[in-house]
């Protein structure tokens, strides 16, 4: 995962901005908005001059999508019994379905993922490379298990309901085989990178063939427990394509575009046909999922997804910009940042913080959640079960709270993350 370091030490207040005129008196709101833009003009200087930059949105882009993906499609519902239990809208309204589609972008991470560890990783000092990977990764993760046994242990002493700690502790420790399998891969990422095109199609064949028996075999245990290999299988595909795109694999279009259209037909074809289920997310109570374990169609929709990925990646350089754009000055006015720097600047600012983002981002949802219930009783889209269409707009509603806790999550806890990194940025 690239290490994204753009923002050089703060400027004292009242230093201009180079090319403007001197700070004269001026009232609060433009002088808050003069700072605003000589942050985001700071970042977008600060940025290495070869740096693609739509690496970095795909990145965002993927990493919000898991966000929202488990803020909207995870409810924590009151039962009758007063414990907290995990449901899915999906369960009982399957209208919502196409979301899923959107809102599981993990092959992109994977896809990106696998391009940068293919270019960064050097031919010598394999394990101080990996070793440097492995500390942002978990130091951040030890922070947040640390501190969630204490807040299990204190639930427990205080006689809360063992369904509802283990709701909770499980909604916390959902995306930690994300990162498991993450390692895995970036583990061997030398291996990867001398032949990703013929490990990925071996890859894909394998989840193939342990599907083929999961049909054939009627579900038996035994085979469902040899499908766990799909979690690394499946995944391993997307990264490898990553590793073919860092040599230079996707260099014309055509590759992309069969990618996005030959992964659409194969997944439509595996759900319509095949008797795979169309959400590309888990879902309570149905006879199979896509994602525990990974299945064929999820591995053809990321196919479909990382086509897209490549696709999108002209526009998104050209919705960001690049180092060094920002319009020349009037005589009397300060230089003032484009929409595409301020655009860069969130993404930058995000990517600073984007494993604590993907770790914290559960415990403000279940904060808020508990804290809700206990000051003023069940609310709705909170607390209730997600079956009528209004929960929906409410839970909108309620992911805004979230969003406000989890920046003050990464208040918090980003310096974990931040001292996890070395000294030297690494360009994506």
């Amino acid at each position: 995962m690239a290490d994204v370091r753009l923002l050089p030490p703060a400027e004292p207040r009242t230093a201009p901005i180079s090319g403007g005129v001197p700070a004269g008196p001026r009232t609060a709101g433009p002088r808050a908005a003069g700072r605003l833009h000589a942050l985001v003009l700071r970042i977008d200087a600060a940025t290495p001059a070869g740096r693609d930059r739509a690496i970095d949105v795909l990145r965002a882009l993927s990493t919000l999508g898991v966000v929202l993906g488990h803020w909207l499609v995870t409810a924590v519902t009151l039962r009758a019994g007063g414990h907290l239990m995990n449901e899915s809208p999906l369960s009982h309204l399957p209208a919502l379905t196409p979301l899923s589609w959107v809102l599981q972008p993990l092959a992109i991470f994977f896809f990106v993922g696998g391009r940068v560890a293919a270019r960064s990783c050097p031919t010598g000092h394999y394990r101080p490379w990996l070793a440097q990977r492995m500390r942002r990764l978990l130091r951040p993760v030890g922070t947040l298990l640390s501190l969630w046994i204490l807040v299990v242990l204190g639930l427990a002493a205080a006689g809360v309901a063992h369904e509802t700690i283990s709701t909770l502790f499980n909604l916390v420790l959902s995306p930690l085989w994300f990162l498991l399998v993450f390692l895995v891969l970036t583990a061997l990422t030398p291996l990867v990178r001398r032949a990703p095109g013929r490990i990925a199609v071996v890859a894909c064949a394998v989840v193939a063939v342990l599907d083929a028996a999961h049909f054939a075999g009627g579900g038996a245990d035994w085979i469902e427990t040899v499908r766990n290999v799909n979690v690394l299988a499946g995944w391993l595909v997307p990264y490898c394509l990553g590793a073919v795109w860092a040599a230079g694999g996707f260099a014309r279009r055509r590759p992309a575009v069969l990618l996005l259209g030959g992964g659409v037909a194969a997944t439509a074809a595996l759900i319509v046909w095949g008797g795979y289920p169309a959400s590309m997310v888990g879902v309570n109570g149905a006879a199979m999922s896509n994602l525990n374990p990974l299945s064929l169609a999820a591995v053809t929709f990321g196919l479909a997804q990382c086509g897209a990925a490549l696709l999108l990646c002209g526009p998104l350089r050209r919705l960001v910009g690049r180092p060094g754009a920002a319009a020349r000055p009037a005589p009397d006015r300060r230089l003032r940042a484009t929409p595409g720097q301020f655009a860069w600047a969130a993404v930058a600012l995000m990517n600073t913080s984007v494993i604590t983002v993907f770790l914290w981002h559960q415990t403000a949802m279940i904060s808020v959640t508990a804290l809700a219930l206990g000051l003023d009783g069940p609310l709705f889209g909170l607390h209730t079960a997600p079956d009528t269409p209004a929960w929906v707009p409410v839970r909108l509603l309620w992911m805004v709270v979230f969003a406000v806790l989890l920046v003050g999550l990464c208040r918090a806890f980003g310096r974990v993350e931040h001292g996890a990194r070395s000294g030297r940025g690494s360009a994506a």
